[in-house]
């Protein structure tokens, strides 16, 4: 498979120029932040729910929820995720507890 977070980001943009009626992407956003955060949570929670019950099809269904309204969120806030990735790889040269304790 072939298709990454970069490609999902860059459909989640095009489809924001739609009107809001044509697309859900353009809906979302029309709410601005605090209506993507608000999708975003109910998602996870919805996957957090489907983890507990441990069914595979639903936590895939789920965690794709998760990852696109993240990617609309992020879009509603002007953060690109290549910013997300560049974090992700900043931390990945240290240990996760290391990195935990220097947030304190």
């Amino acid at each position: 498979m072939s298709f990454s977070l970069g490609e999902l980001e860059k459909r989640v943009a095009e489809r924001a120029l739609a009107p809001p009626d044509q697309s859900w992407t353009a809906k979302l956003l029309a709410g601005g932040p605090a209506r993507t955060a608000k999708k975003f949570g109910e998602e996870a929670v919805e996957l957090v729910i489907a983890v507990t019950q441990g069914e595979k099809q639903p936590i895939i269904a789920e965690a794709a929820d998760v990852l696109y309204h993240l990617l609309v969120a992020l879009k509603a806030c002007q953060v690109p995720l290549t910013d997300v990735l560049a974090e992700l790889e900043r931390r990945t040269g240290q240990s996760g507890l290391a990195e935990k304790a220097s947030r304190k």
